[in-house]
């Protein structure tokens, strides 16, 4: 077919491919900011009651880093949640993952 009817679905397959990508990010994002914060939590559980981990103040601080930090690895894919994600929902062609 000549390319200017297939302009209509490398522009489709292209927005799906972003947008698969960004929630696949996002929800990498997801998993590690609440495995963090679980962690944090049973490191409070355990700490004595005059430790600083259980000021709520460092509370609120420790869980916005905990936040920005699970963004900047989910955005690095340091896990590889969503590169997996990826895989198993994008045709071969456009996974650029493997």
């Amino acid at each position: 077919p000549p390319r200017s009817t297939l302009f209509p679905y490398t522009t489709l397959f292209r927005s799906y491919v972003a947008k698969a990508t960004k929630a696949a990010v996002e929800f990498e994002s997801f998993f590690i900011s609440h495995m963090l914060h679980q962690m944090r939590e049973s490191t409070r559980t355990i700490a004595p009651d005059d430790s600083p981990t259980k000021d709520k103040v460092n509370q609120d601080m420790t869980d916005m880093v905990d936040d920005m930090l699970a963004r900047n690895m989910a955005h690095q894919r340091a896990f590889g949640v969503a590169d997996a994600i990826l895989r198993q929902i994008l045709p071969a062609p456009l996974n650029k993952t493997s």
